[in-house]
């Protein structure tokens, strides 16, 4: 994980203001480097001059996660004078595993691309043999061109705004001290800049050049079937998500790097590298289950459980008493947490599951408003925000856990400095309830034109607000539902091998998974299959309502309604 800022200026250079470079230092706390590049613009109308000069600065914050050393960004080409700025990870290049450190790696490909007989589209077809999510700005000295983008999916935040002045501004976090208006680079394709011209980017933004043809299939959106076989625990589709799933962890859990860990009691019996933000739900309750097959069973797994104090439904203050608990006790993503992490260390008694208990005071909630604002910026609804306040909290991952051996409460900070995430498996497998309204109304037809809508905007309407929220506690989020393998597959099965949505259940009486919920009905049988038959029967609750972050400031608050 990493934070980038790059400024274009014909004035001077433009380095990120002091809350700006706090916010890159917060996101990559190993390294924070500045390199400076002066870029000769030529008058057309003359033969070779120079006419005047752009002033380009690149700085790149890192959180060193791979490799046996910290690559401090941005990274600079002696030979060409080129620089390149990477928030990302490449789990694989041409599918070959990457070993090491990545961004020097990319780097490499990306300075091949532009070399002798070079063609723009050798560029954009380098990035499209990464798998991993990612965020870039490469620039090209020999050619003065600046490129920049997203991964397909946007999973890697990167905003772009322009100055009154014209100055143009990439990063991973807004500055609203230059601009007002930011928006997220598009996720859909490579974007350029000729800076040899002397036009400096302004109002108008640069080409698009190829565009980035995703890593996977569109949705299946086949609804032609004869008959609607029953999955089951055994059922192929169930044992391919298995094997998609393990597959992609195993790339996102294993070899996490950690050089500050500091255990409750001094010792490294029990490390904990990996955490998941945990709600005790479907999606990220297997998503440990898995882990604990991948990593060693003297490895912890804290499991980052957030609460919160909303006044809309506790009429009274909290005083920080002991009784207050109950408040954050009878939170229903608490009472989920709590049944899930029973039904884990009972599955799996051999591994320390660590559930931190993290609960947010209205008071404390109000005193990061701003913050968490700035961040999510510039998604700026009231849904929104109830999101981030969750994401933001979940992942500072400072809360209480309970001592097994003693039964006492320690006050404890998770070391982990990788996050896991469930998100993406509602949008793949049918688990929202407007999956399942849109079948009551319209059928499997219904059913897909929905699915498809929540996967083409996935990126735009979620990822980039969720990098800038998660990323601030210095801790780099994973998606493993989002694994390019597990999407083609998830993608390209028909949409009832995924839920069972119509499904006759009139002759399965004493059949408990086949009479599982519906929606996600794959993964409820994974969960099922792996022994969490709680988890399995476990309905789909919004973050916002499970930790109760919704409406927090009004009860006639709409999700869509945008923060004054």
């Amino acid at each position: 994980m990493c934070g980038i800022f790059v400024s274009l200026s014909r004035d001077t250079y433009r380095s990120p203001s002091e809350h700006v470079l706090k916010l890159l230092r917060d996101r990559g706390p190993d390294s924070v480097k500045e390199a400076r590049v002066e870029i000769e613009l030529l008058d057309p109308a003359l033969d070779g001059p120079i006419s005047e000069l752009l002033y380009a600065t690149f700085v790149s914050s890192v959180l060193a996660l791979r490799g046996e050393r910290i690559v401090v960004q941005p990274l600079v080409d002696e030979k060409t004078g080129s620089v390149f700025c990477w928030n990302g990870e490449a789990w694989e290049i041409d599918d070959n595993l990457v070993t090491g450190n990545d961004s020097e790696h990319v780097f490499s490909l990306l300075l091949q691309a532009c070399g002798a007989g070079f063609d723009q589209d050798h560029l954009v077809q380098t990035t499209r043999r990464i798998k991993g999510p990612y965020a870039f700005v490469f620039y090209d000295n020999q050619r003065k061109r600046l490129y920049f983008g997203r991964d397909c999916l946007g999973r890697r935040s990167l905003l772009q705004g322009t100055s009154p002045t014209g100055e143009l501004i990439l990063s991973s976090v807004c500055d609203k001290g230059v601009s007002e208006q930011w928006s997220e680079v598009e996720a859909d394709g490579i974007y350029w800049f000729d800076l040899s011209s002397r036009i400096l980017p302004g109002a108008r933004y640069g080409e698009v050049g190829s565009q980035l043809s995703p890593p996977y299939p569109p949705l299946n959106k086949s609804v032609a079937l004869d008959t609607l076989t029953s999955l089951g625990p055994a059922s192929p589709p169930v044992g391919i998500l298995e094997d998609r799933l393990r597959s992609s962890l195993a790339l996102r859990v294993r070899d996490v790097l950690n050089r500050d860990h500091v255990d409750l009691d001094g010792t490294s019996d029990h490390i904990s590298n990996v955490a998941v933000l945990f709600s005790g739900g479907l999606d990220c309750t297997v998503l440990a289950r898995l882990m604990h097959d991948l990593l060693p069973e003297t490895e912890t797994i804290d499991l980052l459980n957030v609460a919160f104090e909303n006044p809309r439904i506790h009429k009274t203050s909290i005083n920080g008493t002991h009784e207050a608990l109950e408040v954050y006790d009878l939170c229903p993503d608490r009472i989920t947490a709590k049944a899930s992490h029973t039904e884990l260390r009972t599955i799996c008694p051999g591994r320390n599951w660590r559930l931190v208990e993290i609960n947010i005071p209205f008071a404390e909630t109000q005193a990061h408003r701003s913050t968490v604002i700035g961040l999510m910026h510039p998604h700026n609804t009231e849904m929104d925000l109830s999101i981030a306040y969750a994401l933001y909290f979940a992942s500072r991952g400072v809360g209480a856990t309970h001592d097994t051996k003693t039964g006492c409460i320690r006050e404890y900070a998770t070391p982990a400095r990788v996050l896991l995430s469930g998100l993406g498996a509602d949008e793949l497998f049918g688990g929202y309830q407007r999956h399942a309204t849109a079948f009551a109304r319209k059928g499997y037809q219904g059913l897909v034109d929905e699915l498809e809508l929540d996967i083409n905007r996935l990126g735009k309407r979620n990822l980039g607000r969720d990098d800038r929220v998660l990323s601030h506690w210095g801790r780099e989020t994973r998606f493993p539902y989002l694994d390019e393998d597990l999407l083609k597959w998830a993608l390209a099965a028909p949409v009832w091998e995924k839920c069972s949505f119509g499904e006759d259940l009139s002759d399965v009486t004493g059949d408990e998974a086949a009479a599982l919920e519906p929606g996600k009905k794959v993964l409820r049988l994974l969960a099922w299959k792996l022994g969490m038959k709680g988890v399995a029967k476990e309905k789909k609750r919004a973050i916002q309502f499970g930790a109760r972050t919704a409406k927090m400031e009004g009860g006639k608050t709409k999700g869509t309604q945008l923060i004054g």
